[in-house]
């Protein structure tokens, strides 16, 4: 991982962000009954503001109502006070990923009240809704004149898939063969042709491990053979490589951004990045990546002999599929050069 010089962004390019799991509940929301909406973003907030486009995996219900799933076991469930979904406005979100493994933490009324909720905010949102339609429908984003589409997946929770007439996620196996991902594939044939961009999000595979499954790897180039541009992978508590893909991007995971979770000392899920996408057109022309660490319950911007260190595993982790990185000391950032 070398020294390079700096390279302008073209004025020309579409700047989308993409972060990792955003987690509003438990210790997180007590925090925002005493703290301003800005304060779980820390100092990457300006990163975010910076962005003509910002996409995050929303990894909890926002809602004042429902009670705790109980059909099924579950560990874990997380709710935020209805009112933060002004956390996701005072950083410019303008679109969540909701297929995962705790929108319906709080049964059926709290993601009918969050779908409101995220509606009324101006907030897109893709991977369930009402019926199985709304879940496999794209959120639909237009920044400066482009048209950016977002489809939303998950493998967690299959009881919680939606049906014709029942509220749910998009649910599947990470399994090119299966008649879901059949369906997902033409969805994105069909919709690329009508969009500038076609983004899939991905809450997939386990929670540790900083290398992706073969099958992710099977599925997220099925998915660019269909049409999609970049894949958003996340749900793992870590980060994962990078690979470009026919020039295309495929973020395997992007690990934890905002959360009250205990920290592994050897798997770090407190670590991540801010990942910066500079397209022209359909064509990636470099991505940079911002390292954070969490603490107290906040994202911050990774400083110094840390920030290179966790630049460094990500650059080891890009290697091993094919794709070159590089740490720009002046600017704090891991650079991937586009295809």
């Amino acid at each position: 991982m070398a020294n390079d010089s700096q390279i302008a962004p073209s004025p020309a390019a579409l700047r989308l962000v993409f972060v990792g799991d955003v987690m509003l509940g438990r210790m997180v929301n007590d925090l925002l009954r005493r703290v301003a909406p800005e304060y779980p973003w820390g100092d990457a907030m300006a990163l975010l503001h910076n962005a003509d486009l910002r996409i995050c995996n929303l990894e909890c219900v926002i809602a004042d109502h429902g009670r705790p799933w109980s059909r099924t076991p579950k560990a874990f469930h997380f709710r935020s006070d209805a009112k933060n979904v002004a956390v996701l406005t005072a950083a410019g979100i303008d679109a969540v990923s909701i297929a995962n493994n705790h929108v319906l933490d709080f049964e059926y009324d709290a993601m009918r009240e969050m779908l409101e909720l995220l509606d009324h905010a101006g907030i897109q949102r893709a991977g369930a809704g009402a019926c199985l339609d709304e879940a496999r429908r794209p959120a639909i984003c237009t920044v400066k004149g482009a048209t950016v589409a977002l489809f939303a997946l998950t493998d967690n929770e299959p009881q919680w898939e939606a049906g014709p007439h029942s509220p749910g996620v998009l649910w599947m196996p990470i399994d090119v063969n299966d008649e879901r991902a059949a369906r997902l594939f033409a969805a994105v044939r069909e919709t690329r042709p009508q969009t500038d961009l076609v983004v899939v999000s991905a809450h997939w595979g386990p929670n540790w491990g900083y290398e992706p499954l073969a099958a992710h790897v099977r599925f997220g180039h099925a998915l660019i053979d269909a049409g999609a541009d970049i894949v958003f992978g996340h749900s793992g508590h870590v980060f994962q490589g990078v690979e470009l893909y026919k020039g295309r991007p495929i973020m395997y995971c992007t690990g934890d951004f905002i959360d009250d979770y205990a920290v592994d000392e050897v798997e770090r899920n407190d670590e991540s990045f801010v990942f910066t996408l500079e397209m022209e057109g359909a064509r990636m022309r470099r991505m940079s990546l911002r390292p954070t660490v969490i603490i107290d319950c906040q994202a911050r911007l990774a400083r110094g002999d840390r920030a290179r260190a966790i630049a460094s595993r990500m650059a080891r982790l890009c290697e091993r599929l094919g794709t070159p990185a590089h740490w720009l000391a002046a600017q704090a950032i891991l650079e991937i050069p586009g295809a």
